[in-house]
């Protein structure tokens, strides 16, 4: 079972290769084999993840040269959990896609399928590299496929993708560089082996300036405020359902990417004390909560709306990390659980009314509850929950993060969080309110609605059920996973 850390990114890449190959003979197998393929690399995580809890931190060594020469791959709490919320969303997202590609991109249904088991890669790679160099690897990967995702959608698809593919590569370079100034000073990329040497070094400017880099970097990657201006537009102008797969982990995976560092590589210590990167973080993150709350409230586009609402979202992950203490910690990793589900459950909703109904503008919205009971019953749970209200799990994670910012002392991160709470209810209640409470407009596309096919439906529903499972089950998740994936770095 030691190969565990390898076989969930490498089955994605091989099903890739496989997806591409078939689809040029028989474009049908494409969906199927795409399915197979996550279906394969969830179940690896979840042994993965029982392997953990039941045995401690599983390693696998590329061609059995052992770091820190060789390249390690490494599933502990931290990482098995995150592959958990990788596969499982992707498997959702992918059985969600099918009917959405087939309205929106019809002809390039085969290499969609295979760029989406490459960014899944690509992502999970990521979570389970022990390498410094071989996560830019996986980082660049991830990055690339999601470019090409995102322009094959609308006419301002492909400026969005430039866009973006700009600013990640600056953001690759700035992580890169950051990488090989770690390397003069320590001589080593495996990051188990970095943090034992790092003491020794960790005044030098090389250091400083590479942990400036790397925080940059990977800003620019989780569309941290204010370096997330290249999302609102990727997030409105792909393809439906590429977007529902992106949102909830893309820039989640780059907060881990953050988190792992914190833990694993420089030492919260040494980010807190020695130098205060962990305060600009988290001042940051209470900036682009409001600001990104605020924009928000002035949109007429749905996905628009939603897209702003992430950078909220990244917002109250990037206050965990800021407040560098255990609680603070807790609540940014059940947050990235929750926002998975959450952000995942809304997208689906938007690209459900747009496969009925075409619409996009949140005005034309009127009747579309009882059109779309179902659906908009899923949005009302995943709204609920953006906005915190027990027992969806979107009040655990800001109940954590309340908690830590009460142990550091920061009252100020306490107001933010409340506050942008009721400024979410805000911009959510405006939709349930012409959803539900808003006279008919007679508008043909929303008299001739329905629920979206059930390959569709059924997978919104799941996420919208999964909201408040996790809400139940948050106590459980905290105690036996993240307790465990923080608690020994304090």
């Amino acid at each position: 079972m030691n190969q565990l850390p390898v076989l969930i990114p490498v089955s994605l890449l091989l099903f890739s290769f496989i997806v591409f190959l078939a689809g040029l003979l028989r474009k049908n197998l494409t969906f199927p084999l795409t399915v197979l393929g996550v279906l394969a690399s969830f179940v690896f995580s979840i042994l993965g993840l029982v392997q953990v809890l039941r045995y401690g931190t599983q390693h696998y060594y590329i061609g059995g040269w052992v770091p820190p020469i060789g390249i390690e791959y490494v599933l502990d709490h931290l990482s098995a959990f995150m592959a958990v919320i990788v596969t499982f969303i992707g498997l959702i997202s992918v059985v969600y896609s099918r009917r959405s590609f087939l309205q929106e991109v019809p002809e390039r249904i085969v290499p969609l399928y295979a760029l989406v088991l490459l960014l899944l890669a690509g992502l999970t790679g990521i979570i389970v590299s022990g390498d410094l160099f071989n996560l830019f690897v996986f980082l660049e990967i991830a990055s690339l496929t999601a470019y090409a995702l995102i322009a094959v959608g609308g006419k301002k698809a492909p400026i969005a993708a430039f866009r973006y593919a700009i600013l990640g590569t600056l953001g690759a370079c700035f992580y890169l560089l950051g990488v090989g100034f770690i390397y003069f000073a320590t001589g080593s990329l495996n990051m188990a082996d970095v943090a034992h040497i790092l003491p020794e070094v960790s005044d030098a400017n090389t250091i400083i300036a590479a942990v400036a880099l790397i925080v940059i970097g990977i800003g620019l990657k989780m569309a941290l405020f204010p370096l997330h201006v290249w999302l609102p537009d990727a997030y409105t102008y792909a393809p439906s359902a590429v977007t529902a797969l992106i949102a909830p982990i893309m820039t989640k995976v780059g907060a881990y990417v953050l988190i792992r560092m914190l833990l694993s590589v420089f030492s919260p210590d040494y980010l807190t004390d020695a130098l205060p990167v962990t305060v600009i973080i988290g001042w940051l993150g209470a900036i682009g909560v409001m600001v990104a709350s605020v924009m928000a409230i002035a949109q007429r586009d749905f996905r628009r709306m939603l897209a702003y609402s992430s950078v909220a979202q990244i917002g109250y992950i990037a206050l965990g990390i800021g407040m560098a203490n255990p609680l603070g910690l807790i609540g940014a990793l059940l947050h990235i659980l929750n926002h998975a589900f959450m952000k995942g459950c809304l997208f689906q909703v938007a690209g459900g009314i747009r496969y009925r109904t075409g619409l996009w503008e949140i005005s034309r919205f009127a009747g579309l509850g009882r059109r779309m009971p179902w659906t908009m019953g899923a949005f009302t749970v995943a709204a609920l929950s953006m906005i915190g209200i027990p027992p969806t799990c979107g009040f655990f994670s800001k109940w954590y993060l309340v908690l830590g910012g009460v142990d550091a002392g920061n009252w100020v991160f306490v107001a933010v969080i409340v506050f942008s709470s009721l400024l979410n209810a805000v911009y959510f209640f405006r939709v349930l309110e012409r959803v539900y409470l808003s006279p008919p407009s007679g508008d043909a596309s929303v008299e001739q609605a329905k629920e979206p096919p059930k390959l569709m439906l059924s997978p919104t529903l799941i996420l919208g059920a999964g909201i408040m499972i996790l809400g139940l089950a948050s106590i459980v998740i905290v105690n036996n996973v993240l307790e465990p994936a923080v608690s020994w770095a304090f």
